[in-house]
This record gives structure tokens, C-alpha cells and sequence, in this order.
């Protein structure tokens, strides 16, 4: 029984004997008890009245290993001081702890604090709302005001840097002249026509323009270089983790930042790292997954896809029902001739390795990355997998659990 139901007892019981004995001590028990619950009410109420609460955060946006930085401050807007409050985060961020107990705060003063935080998972969270408790100096009655003040974080992938990421043999850096006209300025010119209005500056041939007295812009064509296209395993009985998954990062001050050992996570930042590294190229990127729901995000250029990759992958869970083999299969057969294809799974099934097969008869390259599931906890090697893709004239690389994924995938497959 808290404190104010103890002395509302108190107030029914002396209220009580005053109505039945009608005594003066009844009476005079009843108002201070009266008069003590009603003054304890207010002090609460003003407690979380008259006050603002304010959070600024260093960044929306972050990735795994990076630390966010948030400043609260609390200002008390009223004359009355305010002996305690106490301020209650509901963030979801996982280690994100941003409550306190805050002292004594004279009026038009505040109180500030900081909270850093290490992202230790990718998702999509929410740092707030926050909850404001207050009460009496005797502890009678606390009151609580909830203050709707939400911000929004994506925490993104982990992402590696390669210094070389293996191509099919027999691949030139030119590829397939596509003879596509694009908008994006590149080495290779297709022609000339009249300026529209719209053009980029950067776009105008002055010396054309003099020499015929109005304003001539130059076309460019695609680069003679393959699309890319990273495919993404997330059929949901293809992941493992393992059981110590839990302590894997369990020394957040760490200066360096491992990935836990689940499937999961280490295909989604395989497949950040390698779109991070071909976009940097100013190649032409895609990405295909399909989980819940089917994840297709079509293959372009630039800063732009490369922060719609790293939000999708941000989200993404391997909550699949489709088979990677059958993916592969309705996606790769609509992708052009000369395209490279990513594909990136811990599956043991030989399915997924005769769906390359097909996408190497009918013109792509392929790179497959296999998670070798064993090293997470499952029952089946993917050493039939390993060999299939080899006989495709894919490009094979075998990730193990705790391995580093640079060193893994600059690593030749030993057979």
C-alpha cells in the first residue's frame, strides 16, 4: 500500500469518527490529514508542470561500432523550485540508458547531461519518448507527466573496406558497351543538340555554342562497364546463430567492433560492404532480397543509391519463406547480358548453386560468397555448395564464423 492510500485510510478513518462521535480531535486529525494529501497534490502537480525538457542528438543517421552522442536538459520555467524529478528515457536503443534523477532545480534555472552510446546493432530505433516523475517532500503523491519527445535513428550495417573484391575471369573493366543514354556526365560522349531548359551548366559545349550562336549541350552514354547487382540470402531456415551470440560483443568500450556470430548479420554486411565498395567506383548497383516482403532496389549511381542500399540493409531481417535458388531464379533472369551478380548465402542447398549455373549460361558473372554454416552451429556442411559453384565458373569465397571478412574474401578457395 503506497504512502497516499495510507493517508486517505487515515483521513476515511478520523472523518469517520468525527461524523460518529463528533469530537473537536476528529475533527482537527481530519483537516491536517485533508489539508497535508491536497498541498502534497499540488507540490506534485507543479513538479512536472511549468518545466521543459529538451534532447539534441549528434546524428540520425550512424553505423554499427559508432558511438551517438545525446544532451538533455531539463528548465524549470516556474518560480517554485523543484526539490527532484525524475526523468525516464524509452528510447530502444539497445544500451542507450539516458534516465536520471535529477536534484534540486531552482526557478528559471536547468539541468543538463550528456548520454554516448555505442550502436551495437543495426535496425531502425526511436530515442524517446520521455516520462516525467514528481512528488511531494514526505512521499505522499507522485505524478507522472509523459512528454512526447521522439527523435528517430537508423543505425546502418557494419561495413568493411576492401582493397580488391574478386571479379569473374575473363572480366574486362570496360565490360559491355550498353549504348544507353544517361544523364550522368561520363568519358564517353554521344553527340550533341540544342540546350532545354534544365541542362546543367556543365553540360554546354561553349565552343559549339559560338560557333553557332545558341546554346549546344553534349549526350553521354552509359560506361562500358557491367551492372552489379548484390542478391542477398533471407530465407529464414537458412540462418544459424550461435549460442554465445549474446556475449560476443560484450566489451562495448573496445576500440574494434566484431560482428556476433549469426548468419544473418554477416551476409547483410557483406553485401553493405561490397555495394560500398563498387559505389565508390561509380559503378551501377542494385540490390535483391527478398524477406517478408520482396526487396528489390534497382541498380544506379552515386550518393543517393548508396544511402537507399544501407537503409534498406538497416532494416532487413532473414524472416524469409522463399528459397534463395528460387530468388535467383525470378530475378536473375530479368537482369541484362554482362551484369555481375553478388550472391551472398549460408545455405547448404545445391539449389542456389544450380541457379547460378543458369545465370552463367545466359550471360552473367557471378561472385558467390558462402557462409560456411558449420562455423554457426549447423548440422550441414556447405562443402557440396562450394564445390557446385566452382563447377559453374563462379567466382567462390567461404566466409567462416570470427574470420575477418577482408582477409576472407581477397582469399582464394582451396578445393
Amino acid at each position: 500500500m503506497t504512502r497516499y492510500r495510507v493517508f486517505l485510510l487515515l483521513f476515511a478513518v478520523s472523518l469517520a469518527g468525527g461524523l460518529m462521535y463528533g469530537r473537536a480531535l476528529w475533527w482537527s486529525i481530519a483537516g491536517a490529514l485533508f489539508a497535508l494529501i491536497v498541498i502534497a497534490i499540488l507540490w506534485a502537480w507543479t513538479g512536472v508542470n511549468w518545466l521543459r525538457v529538451a534532447r539534441r542528438s549528434s546524428a540520425r543517421v550512424a553505423q554499427v561500432g559508432q558511438y551517438i552522442e545525446e544532451e538533455f536538459r531539463v528548465t524549470n520555467l516556474g518560480h517554485v523550485p523543484k526539490l527532484w524529478l525524475e526523468v525516464k528515457d524509452s528510447s530502444t536503443l539497445l544500451g542507450h540508458y539516458a534516465s536520471r534523477v535529477v536534484g534540486f532545480v531552482g526557478g528559471g534555472k536547468w539541468w543538463g547531461w550528456r548520454v554516448r552510446t555505442r550502436c551495437t546493432q543495426r535496425g531502425r530505433y526511436e530515442l524517446g519518448p520521455v516520462t516525467v516523475r514528481s512528488g511531494d517532500p514526505l512521499g505522499i503523491y507522485q505524478m507522472h507527466r509523459k512528454i512526447d519527445l521522439k527523435n528517430v535513428l537508423l543505425v546502418h550495417p557494419l561495413v568493411y573496406d576492401f582493397r580488391e573484391f574478386p571479379l569473374p575471369m575473363g572480366y574486362l573493366p570496360g565490360g559491355e558497351a550498353l549504348r544507353r543514354r544517361t544523364h550522368y556526365i561520363t568519358t564517353n560522349a554521344a553527340g550533341v543538340r540544342d540546350y532545354v531548359n534544365g541542362d546543367s551548366i556543365n553540360r554546354i559545349h561553349w565552343g559549339l555554342s559560338a560557333k553557332r550562336n545558341r546554346l549546344i549541350v553534349k549526350e553521354f552514354e552509359l560506361d562500358p562497364m557491367s551492372d552489379l547487382w548484390v542478391a542477398i540470402d533471407l530465407h529464414g531456415a537458412a540462418h544459424y546463430v550461435l549460442d554465445e551470440a549474446a556475449e560476443a560483443n560484450e566489451d562495448l568500450e573496445s576500440e574494434t567492433y566484431s560482428l556476433p556470430p549469426d548468419t544473418e548479420e554477416y551476409v547483410v554486411s557483406l553485401a553493405a560492404s561490397a555495394a560500398h565498395h563498387f559505389l565508390k567506383q561509380d559503378r551501377l548497383v542494385g540490390l535483391i532480397g527478398y524477406g517478408q516482403h520482396r526487396q528489390v532496389i534497382p541498380g544506379d549511381r552515386g550518393e543517393r543509391q548508396h544511402n537507399k542500399i544501407m537503409e534498406t540493409l538497416a532494416v532487413v531481417r532473414a524472416d524469409g519463406d522463399l528459397p534463395f535458388d528460387r530468388v535467383l531464379k525470378a530475378e536473375l533472369a530479368q537482369l541484362p547480358r554482362g551484369s555481375t551478380v553478388v550472391a551472398i548465402s549460408p545455405s547448404p542447398d545445391v539449389a542456389w548453386a544450380e541457379a547460378i549455373q543458369q545465370a552463367v549460361r545466359s550471360g552473367l558473372r557471378a561472385v558467390a560468397i558462402v557462409i560456411d554454416a558449420e562455423t554457426f552451429g549447423s548440422p550441414s556442411p556447405n562443402t557440396d555448395v562450394i564445390a557446385a559453384l566452382a563447377e559453374t565458373g563462379a567466382v567462390v569465397r567461404v566466409v567462416k564464423c570470427g574470420e575477418p571478412l577482408a582477409q576472407a574474401i581477397e582469399r582464394s578457395v582451396i578445393l
